[in-house]
């Protein structure tokens, strides 16, 4: 007997929508690896000034852009959930470590939601994982 939550089906709606969402936060995050990684000037200049050498930039950008990966490909999405999450967490504990204003902190907070509600919208797994019920119910 299987005691594991069994995967619902998900209706061609639900699948567009977190396919949309997804293809917007991955557009973000692609842009700002992209950025990192050629090391564009604005980039640097910010990475230094919330205390990280700019340096790293580049090697930022290349984890990231593994993480993304590792979110696009169905086989792996959720571990690259896990890992955007991770990588956003530290971004949001960066700014809170700068002191920076709170819409500057709730940026990466958001993505992760992004992240995951993309991913709850396309994949029968994390439905399983956290299902959403109604007041009704």
């Amino acid at each position: 007997m299987n005691t594991f939550a069994q995967p619902s089906s998900i209706s061609k709606g639900a699948l567009w929508t977190g396919r949309v969402l997804s293809g917007i936060i991955v557009a973000f995050l692609l842009f700002d690896c992209i950025t990192k990684i050629l090391k564009v000037p604005q980039v640097v200049a910010a990475t230094e000034q919330v205390g990280y050498a700019g340096s790293l930039t580049n090697k930022i950008g290349c984890l990231l852009l593994i993480a993304v990966i590792l979110y696009v490909i169905p086989r792996t999405s959720i571990l690259g959930a896990i890992v955007l999450t991770g990588y956003l967490g530290g971004a949001v504990a960066t700014h809170v470590r700068h002191g920076d204003p709170v819409w500057e902190m709730s940026v990466p907070f958001v993505f992760g939601v992004i992240v995951w509600g993309a991913l709850w919208f396309r994949e029968a797994r994390v439905r399983a994982l956290i299902p959403i019920k109604s007041s009704a119910n």
